[in-house]
């Protein structure tokens, strides 16, 4: 059985769009390979060495954080030693990781390297330019490239050079967590009634500049009083937005981190999932796949050579909108809200989308591309 080492910035229980698909693959090939996972600790609890369903996971302090990227002195010890040890076939990396990736690249390997690109480095340009020759690197040594979507490839000027070893896999939903369970549907109507029966418009995830959120604050303003927006998740922008939408009143609420066994139900509870984001570091948007997956048409913004513009299929799935426009933004929030007849058409089609093209069954490509190395 071949060995994979897999190097994710963090690892499940921490959540977050790459840690997800990084668990669904790890989930789905753990009856073909060995697999071990090293990350960084998302508790800074030291570095430890834990399993989950058989497979190892060591997990790294760090102890600061500069612009995105945790900062470890010692995991370049652990690393080497791991690959020393383990002697892995397949060192499987997630990026955007850079610190990592230098790290990998000091570290003679016999194993075939392959480099999940998620996301370009955006909006970091003085850090960037002190880290693109290794980048380059880190992608001539690359056996094999692994992109999102066809549409991130073309506009990412990192990937331009390398399309010969480029596999395109495309994130995909843990059907599990989303899946409804016994008493949810008490749950869903329970939020519902909490707002008085007004149309649910849902965002989740961080409050950070790219997300766009500032934006939907804005779009609330054209928007009727029999509907709410729902802003879950945290993050550092998130008092700056409650300052912003506070004189907007009841119309937006911010309702913290939303677990995963509630998440499903206030995505089944929500008529419009908005998607603000306005730039390509939104590279793909897992997010926004798990709300077409639950049949929860979504708003979201044209981003030239973001993935998220073939997630969010126009005028399918939901609607895309000119990027940055808030007022445009509500229009088409008020489109599908005031038209149920629509919002269902949407809503069929995004669960049929989901089911063809973002499920685990997609990373069947996996050991094809992990062979061709």
């Amino acid at each position: 059985m071949k060995k994979v080492l897999h190097i994710s910035k963090f690892y499940y229980p921490y959540f977050g769009g790459i840690e997800d698909v990084v668990h669904s693959i790890v989930t789905e090939m753990e009856s073909d390979y060995e697999q071990h996972i090293i990350c960084f600790n998302h508790e800074n609890s030291g570095t430890i060495r834990t399993t989950n369903n058989g497979i190892e996971i060591i997990r790294v302090n760090a102890p600061l954080t500069i612009a995105s990227q945790p900062l470890s002195l010692s995991y370049y010890r652990v690393l080497r030693n791991e690959i020393a040890t383990f002697k892995p076939d397949i060192i499987h990396i997630h990026f955007p990781n850079p610190l990592i990736g230098i790290y990998l690249m000091m570290i003679p390997v016999k194993a075939k390297i392959v480099v999940h690109w998620h996301s370009d480095i955006i909006g970091k340009k003085c850090l960037y330019w002190l880290y693109r020759r290794e980048e380059k690197r880190i992608l001539d040594r690359a056996n094999a490239i692994i992109a999102t979507s066809k549409q991130y490839i073309e506009q990412s000027l990192p990937l331009q050079q390398h399309k010969d070893k480029i596999h395109i896999l495309p994130n995909v939903v843990n059907e599990e967590k989303l899946q409804l369970r016994d008493g949810d549907e008490s749950v869903i109507e329970n939020i519902r009634s909490r707002y008085a029966g007004k149309k649910i418009v849902l965002f989740i995830g961080r409050h950070v500049p790219y997300k766009g959120i500032d934006i939907l604050i804005q779009a609330a303003s054209y928007l009727p009083d029999d509907c709410v927006i729902l802003i879950g998740g945290t993050g550092e922008q998130t008092a700056n937005l409650q300052k912003q939408a506070a004189p907007l009143g009841d119309k937006i609420q911010f309702i913290g981190r939303v677990q995963d066994k509630d998440m499903r139900c206030y995505l089944h509870a929500a008529s419009v999932f908005a998607f603000p984001s306005i730039d390509r570091r939104e590279a793909f948007g897992v997010a926004l796949a798990e709300a077409l997956y639950c049949g929860l048409p979504a708003i979201s913004f044209n981003i030239a050579g973001s993935g998220s513009i073939w997630v969010n299929q126009d005028r399918k799935t939901g609607l895309v909108v000119q990027n940055i426009d808030a007022e445009e933004y509500a229009a088409a929030i008020r489109q599908i809200i005031d038209d149920e007849q629509l919002r269902a058409q949407y809503s069929a089609a995004a669960i049929e989308w989901v089911k063809k093209h973002f499920l685990k069954d997609q990373i069947h490509i996996l050991p094809t591309v992990y062979n061709k190395c």
